[in-house]
């Protein structure tokens, strides 16, 4: 565990690189006891990314001040008690060297470390029993899982592969014979010598992991692995009801969902991944350009872009949790490609980053597409993908989790380059003598901050593939070296050019955002324009672009409208939906979603918009005041 902390300061800048837990663990007697909600933060952290927990901090208003504990001794031996009972916690992921002692202004703290749990340790629950206590980070709060998501929790901890149970009611009907006839033409022209190729059909089958007998029971059939690659539609639904896969040629750089060239689940063809990998690959490498290189005199065509893009087309497909709600999803876009799969990581993914420490989710499929060099060996294909983009100065690419409104890998691999010509230009007319001599990671944070409008450290982070207390130390130095600034605290800092204003609802930027790109409720305006002396029977002139206006909020309130009522009944993915939707265009205040939605604004901002603003989907109009009423959001 790194922890140096040696006065307030340093824990406040360590709260903006960490999840950080403060409790104050004084006890009724005052001398010094283990709070009764800090095991749901440990449960939390434990099955999200880890994090600290302080005890003997007060925190109010973001402003902390050092309590200390009296009884240190007795409350480390109460944490570590606890730890080991099963009845209380699931498992100790406590050691000596996670748990420490540090002292403030002459009071003793405890600082406690909690790792992400393994795969196989998870869910980390309490009370004996996973349903109903449950705990994730969500921001910095304790959100209690569903029984749903504990299930699936469950599943993954059991099964190492979850592709290799014997479909034992299902038979070669369920497959499609051309598939498999592509798929075996292709690996013989890539083996054309091996014993294989001499094999019917099921023999090959069984050899490659698609079909296999139960040992127990003696019947045999189709693994889940080879209902989905060979598969038909059908009989793969059947398995698996929210099946469901997606490409989309989007003609501009935009999130909305136009596109001019789709390949789904219509009916016109198989619908199993063998045959959605071969379409999909086609139309990702089409119309990009190859260099010419000759290797002992044959022209080469694969070059680093096309494996990155076929590893990164494989990892989607392999790593999906088909269980899952959400679709396996491929966008093709004039400056990205996006893929999108059901299912969280089963590693960290810094770790994923680095490779190393495979664990694939579907083994024999990954096993499969190997077969016909479509994938590398488990836990390097994002090094390949990081080295292809790598390869062309493109901005690295985004590796990352979403919880809601189900939960969901993202990478995205953005053709933009990661030193702009005109920005290196700027910042060595700017700093000269100085940006020169920045490490690689400090240049790349000022190229990035300097080429958006403004970055949390979260942002930061997943946009340079770099730790976070390495991110923190080069925001520090570079804050002082005078080359960026920040504004706002702790969550709600970013950072930003010296000269550039971030808006707040008080300052001119705010106030121009607010006039100009603002969605106007109509009859909110109205309103706020009556002058009370003149009374309720006289109003002023209505605007000459009145009408624009209530047009706007008319088409927002019929999006709106097929989400009304409660979220059971309606859906989250469906009201998060709608709410992408309405902010798509222009920024909307809290006020008038809550009011187009017809939800308490504290209930739609804790539930919807936080989440989604955690995961990227959403910006604020005011970064640095999270929570001010006045807030408003747009699609990003």
């Amino acid at each position: 565990m790194e922890f140096a902390l040696n006065n307030l300061d340093e824990l406040a800048l360590l709260r903006e690189s960490a999840e950080i837990e403060c409790k104050l663990a004084s006890g009724q007697d005052g001398k010094g006891a283990i709070p009764k909600d800090m095991w749901e933060s440990y449960s939390a952290m434990a099955n999200t990314d880890g994090g600290y927990i302080v005890l003997g901090l007060k925190e109010k208003n973001h402003q902390f001040s050092v309590v200390g504990i009296e009884q240190i001794e007795k409350v480390k031996a109460d944490l570590f008690n606890t730890a080991n009972n099963p009845d209380k916690v699931s498992i100790n992921l406590l050691t000596n060297q996670t748990v420490q002692e540090i002292e403030i202004d002459g009071k003793k703290l405890l600082v406690i470390f909690i790792p992400r749990a393994k795969r196989q340790q998870r869910p980390v629950f309490l009370k004996g029993n996973p349903l109903g206590n449950t705990y994730k980070r969500l921001h910095e709060a304790d959100q209690k899982l569903s029984d749903e998501q504990v299930k699936r929790m469950l599943a993954e901890q059991v099964e190492d592969s979850r592709d290799d149970e014997v479909l034992v009611h299902f038979t070669m009907a369920d497959l499609d014979l051309e598939s498999l006839r592509i798929y075996r033409q292709t690996y013989a022209n890539l083996n054309p010598g091996h014993p294989w190729n001499e094999l019917d059909n099921e023999a090959f089958l069984r050899m490659i992991g698609a079909w296999r007998v139960n040992r127990e029971t003696g019947m045999q059939g189709p693994t889940v692995a080879g209902l989905l690659m060979f598969g038909i539609y059908p009989a793969i639904q059947e398995k698996f009801p929210y099946y469901m896969l997606d490409y989309q040629e989007r003609p501009e750089a935009k999130t909305e969902l136009r596109w001019v060239d789709r390949v789904t689940l219509d009916g016109t063809w198989s619908g199993n991944l063998y045959d959605f990998s071969r379409k999909v690959y086609r139309k990702l490498v089409d119309g990009l350009k190859v260099p010419f290189r000759l290797e002992q005199g044959v022209r080469q065509e694969d070059t680093p872009v096309h494996i990155a893009l076929r590893e990164a087309l494989a990892n989607v497909i392999i790593h999906a949790d088909y269980t899952g709600r959400a679709s396996v999803l491929v966008v093709k876009r004039p400056d990205m490609f996006g893929f999108r799969n059901p299912g969280l990581m089963r590693v960290p993914v810094e770790i994923a980053l680095n490779g190393g420490e495979p664990d694939c989710r579907n083994r024999l499929l990954a096993q499969m597409f190997r077969y016909i060099k479509f994938g590398e060996q488990a836990g390097s294909g994002i090094p390949h993908i990081l080295d292809g983009w790598k390869s062309q100065h493109w901005k690295v690419p985004l590796l990352r989790e979403v919880s809601e409104p189900n939960e969901q890998t993202l990478l995205e691999l953005k053709m933009i380059d990661l030193y702009p010509p005109e920005v290196i230009e700027f910042l060595n007319q700017k700093f000269p003598q100085v940006f020169t001599k920045l490490s690689e990671l400090e240049r790349i944070i000022v190229i990035t901050i300097y080429s958006e409008s403004y970055l949390t450290h979260h942002q930061i982070c997943t946009q340079t593939s770099a730790h976070t207390r390495e991110v923190t130390i080069a925001l520090v130095k570079l804050e002082r070296m005078g080359i960026i600034a920040s504004t706002g605290e702790q969550k709600n800092k970013v950072y930003h050019c010296p000269d550039v204003e971030i808006p707040t609802p008080d300052n001119e930027s705010g106030r121009f955002l607010a006039e100009h790109v603002f969605v106007v409720n109509p009859h909110s305006n109205v309103t706020s324009a009556v002058n009370p002396e003149l009374g309720p029977d006289l109003t002023p002139e209505v605007a000459p672009d009145s009408g624009i206006d209530q047009q706007e909020w008319a088409k927002l309130q019929a999006i709106a409208s097929s989400v009304k009522g409660s979220a059971k009944s309606v859906g989250k993915e469906a009201i998060v939906a709608a709410i992408l939707e309405i902010c798509s265009e222009r920024y909307v205040t809290l006020s008038d979603l809550a009011q187009l939605l017809d939800k308490k604004p504290d209930t739609l901002r804790k539930n919807y918009l936080n989440p989604l603003v955690k995961d990227d989907l959403l910006a604020l109009a005011y970064p640095t005041t999270r929570n001010h009423p006045k807030q408003a959001y747009i699609k990003i």
